[in-house]
């Protein structure tokens, strides 16, 4: 073969090989343009279930990755209407007047959750209490003050509590923790409702002693550094509850009757009330009817807007929240966290209001 040949050959092997990589970078392009981002924030009670399904989710649609992060429900709400996340993740449902300002943002349910009442006393952590909203509510008011008070004494007699001071703890950010407790509070008791009431940030009334905490992992580390305090936890996060060595009270239902947070009593105040479940799913599910209705539990909200801002962020939306009340709605998922699955009409309902999402 002449030089003249070889030249020409080679010169054939360097325009395919560069033709070849050309083709293979853009293909790479292709394929990252065809993966969609979606961003989730919000509830820290909601946090540990996503982060258990979006592994299991991105196996069966590696081409949606889903960010997460734990800011609080008010973050969640006011980022989804932002425009800043396309999920955020709430504990409460948005109120009438958020509504008429954000006409486009569905509030979906995901799941059911609960919340505890923990404390930490020495030598009583062993020990559930039994505590009702208008304890709580003259607790967080600062009008009972040490644990030793005649009205927790009257609900728990034959114990000698200590003589000294409650510190409660509560909420410093936006948070469907604190909408749902200050909903026990003020279903429960007339002078809580007309006076703090309830929302995702109420203005605490002054305590002396009194500590505000960051989440629900801030609640935990606040009762477990503080002896003689109380505190609103999420039940998702029952196992750093448990760490931490603190009591979890019974609480009053609306029946009179005592009651810890168990599936069984999750199952009775969720079966009293789901069926009244509107169309727009917004709805309280506290201080439920029934001797066995456990009086703080919710469902766990996305919060979304119905107007994304392309086809494929939208599909991928619908595809991550109906992968959610399906396959995520298992009982492999949720009993990590202590969730209930929604009932079958909710899951319904769900699923129309997730139609509704477009471009």
């Amino acid at each position: 073969m002449t030089l003249k040949a070889n030249s020409r050959r080679s010169m054939l092997l360097r325009t395919c090989t560069a033709l070849v990589a050309v083709a293979g970078l853009t293909a790479g392009v292709a394929r990252a343009a065809d993966t969609v981002s979606l961003n989730e924030t919000g509830s820290s009670l909601l946090y540990p279930l996503f982060n258990i399904w979006v592994p299991a989710f991105a196996k069966s649609n590696p081409d949606i990755k889903v960010n997460t992060t734990s800011t609080g429900s008010g973050a969640g709400i006011s980022q989804a209407i932002s425009g800043v996340v396309q999920i955020g993740a709430s504990d409460a449902y948005m109120s009438d007047a958020q509504m008429k300002q954000a006409a486009t943002i569905v509030n979906i349910p995901l799941a059911i959750s609960a919340q505890s009442i923990n404390y930490n006393l020495p030598g009583f952590n062993n020990v559930h209490l039994k505590l009702s909203g208008p304890v709580l509510a003259g607790i967080y008011s600062g009008k009972i003050t040490n644990w030793d008070d005649a009205a927790i004494a009257q609900l728990n007699p034959g114990k000698k509590l200590p003589d000294h001071v409650i510190i409660p703890v509560h909420r410093t950010d936006g948070s469907g923790d604190t909408f749902i407790f200050s909903q026990y509070l003020s279903f429960s008791t007339p002078d809580w409702s007309n006076g703090p009431g309830y929302g995702t940030t109420i203005s605490w009334p002054a305590v002396q002693g009194g500590l505000g905490a960051n989440g629900n992992p801030g609640m935990v580390s606040a009762a477990q550094q503080n002896p003689y305090s109380i505190a609103y936890i999420g039940v998702s996060f029952h196992a750093q509850i448990a760490k931490a060595g603190l009591g979890t009270a019974m609480l009053e239902n609306k029946s009179g009757k005592f009651v810890l947070p168990t599936p069984a009593t999750i199952s009775a105040a969720a079966d009293a009330l789901v069926s009244k479940t509107p169309a727009d799913e917004r709805i309280s599910l506290v201080y439920a009817p029934g001797a066995m209705a456990y009086p703080i539990i919710n469902y766990e909200y996305a919060i979304v807007n119905t107007k994304q801002p392309d086809a494929a962020t939208a599909k991928a939306v619908q595809t991550l929240l109906t992968w959610a009340l399906t396959k995520g709605n298992e009982a492999q998922y949720l009993s990590q966290v202590n969730f209930k699955a929604l009932p079958p009409a909710i899951v319904s309902l769900s699923k129309t209001q997730i139609a509704k999402i477009g471009s």
